[in-house]
Formats: structure tokens, sequence, C-alpha cells
């Protein structure tokens, strides 16, 4: 998956915010069939997102365009599936998932709906929204359990579907949600994924609290923040973006480094500091990040 800094959710009933989105400068947009659009256009909006992907792919947007579909127990989620998978479709962002069968069973779906549409296999990813107390009890298997799932989300927002699940009392310092937020980052590393993604902050003016929830989970090991406002794209793009200071020494570390084991050491001192092959590797991993992010961007 590409390094998602941000990923804008966008009404899907609603198709011209989705080209606002796109000019925010986030890196993905979500259509989103489910909470934000009333019960009564449920049947509406699925066809406007079918219509929106498609001319998002003919118009070669940059962002990455995802649909977020209702949930398994809305009764909906087949209809949804069927309409959206289609061409420039990057994956689905998957709500209220329980248990890794059911991320199985979506697997075959989509692997269908790829063959009879001419898709290339497993180009549709999917992206597992922990929001029921069950899901997260079972987070590893989930995240597991296809090589279509993408990225996981730590949803930790106030007052929505994981505070209500699991009764706690949100604040802007986060320690309610650590156990949760840290059990989810380790279970995307221990699955291979690389690009966790966190969220939502919910008030729209607050942007210093915006720009301190983004820092707290990028220093938890986030790479990304799922947004809900175009005003904080900015703020999350530049977060998760490496800075370039960073960039510039470890790119100096690794120089001297290699320089030292060509020498016949396996360590060196660079500015003070002890560095052996586990700093360069750590290094490089920021490097290469940072130059998917440029490519991206």
């Amino acid at each position: 998956m590409n390094p998602y800094r941000s990923m804008l959710f966008v009404p899907g009933h609603k198709p011209s915010w989705a080209d606002k989105g796109i000019a925010s400068g986030a890196d993905a947009v979500i259509l989103d069939l489910e909470d934000s659009v009333p019960i009564a256009d449920k049947d509406e909006a699925r066809v406007t997102v079918a219509a929106t992907i498609d001319r998002l792919h003919h118009d070669e947007i940059r962002a990455d365009v995802w649909v977020r579909p209702n949930s398994k127990s809305s009764g909906i989620q087949a209809q949804d599936l069927e309409t959206v998978v289609r061409p420039g479709l990057a994956g689905l962002f998957l709500p209220k998932v329980f248990d890794a069968e059911e991320i199985i069973r979506i697997d075959a779906v989509v692997t269908h709906l790829e063959e009879v549409r001419g898709l290339e296999p497993g180009t549709v990813g999917l992206i597992v929204s922990y929001e029921t107390a069950v899901s997260m009890a079972h987070c590893e298997e989930i995240a597991a359990a296809s090589p279509r799932v993408s990225s996981l989300l730590g949803a930790t927002g106030p007052s929505a579907d994981v505070g209500r699940e699991l009764g706690f009392e949100f604040t802007p310092r986060g320690l309610e949600t650590l156990y949760l937020r840290s059990r989810i980052v380790l279970a995307a590393r221990a699955a291979g994924l690389h690009h966790p993604v966190a969220g939502v902050w919910q008030d729209i003016k607050d942007l210093d609290g915006m720009r301190k929830f983004c820092l707290d989970n990028r220093q938890l090991g986030y790479r990304g923040m799922v947004c809900i406002h175009p005003s904080h794209i900015a703020i999350s793009n530049e977060v998760f973006t490496p800075e370039p200071e960073l960039v510039d020494r470890y790119r100096r570390m690794i120089d001297a480094f290699r320089e030292a084991e060509a020498a016949g050491s396996a360590a060196v001192d660079f500015e003070g500091q002890h560095i052996d092959i586990a700093h360069v590797k750590t290094a490089e991993g920021v490097i290469a990040l940072a130059d998917a992010v440029g490519a991206n961007a």
C-alpha cells in the first residue's frame, strides 16, 4: 500500500466534495457509504459513488480512491461491494469488523468481482477499522486473515463507535486508548503491514489539538491519519512526512557506517553516538518512507 499520510472521509452522496477533498492534498479519499449517508439515500449514494470512481479514474487523479461500504450487520454490504468494485478503486475501508472470518468472506467476494470485471487479481486492498470490542480482542487474527489487508485503523475518536463499545472517556492525552492503539500497531507490524493509520480528530477548529494528536500517534508507530475535514490534511501531511533534516542526517550516518565497515569495523562513532547495523537499518527504513512519500505526493 502507498504510505498514506492522510486519508479524508467524503460523504458518498456528495460527489463535488470528492473534488474538494482531492484539492486539499489528501493522499487518499474515502468515499463513504456508511455513517455519513442518510439511510434513505443509501441506494442513490451507491450509484453516485460508482460514478465518482469512474470519473476520477478517467481523470487520472493523484489521490487513491477508497470506499467505506456499510457494515456486514447492515444487510446491504453485498450490494455496496457489487457496485463499487471496479477500475479505479484502490480498496475497501471496512467498518465494524468482528472477526477474521468476515475478512475471508469479503476477500472471496472481491476476488470474484475482480475476475468478472477484468481487474488484476489482488488489486483491491482492505483497510480494517477496529470499532468493536470483539475485533480488538482478535486484532492479530484479523490483520493476518488475508493478503488483501493493506493497513489497520486504530480508531479512538470521542463519542463514536469505539468509545461506546469499550466505555472509555476520550481525552486528548489518550492514555485511555494507549493499550488499544499500541496493540493495533503491533498487530499490523506482526502481519507485515508497515503503514497503520490513526484517527479521528473530530474538533474541526482545534488545529493545535489535531497536530498534537498526529504527533502522539506518530510517536506510537502510526504512519498516517484518517481525517474528517480538509483543514486537517496539511497538518497530517506535514507531521507524517519525515523531516528533511532527519533524512539528511540518516544519509550521512549510513555513509559513515559504510566507510567504517569497509575499513573492517562493525560500528562507528557518528556525531557522538555509537552506530551499528541496527541503527543503519532503522535509518534505511526512514529514508525509504521519505522516498515513497515523495513519489506519492
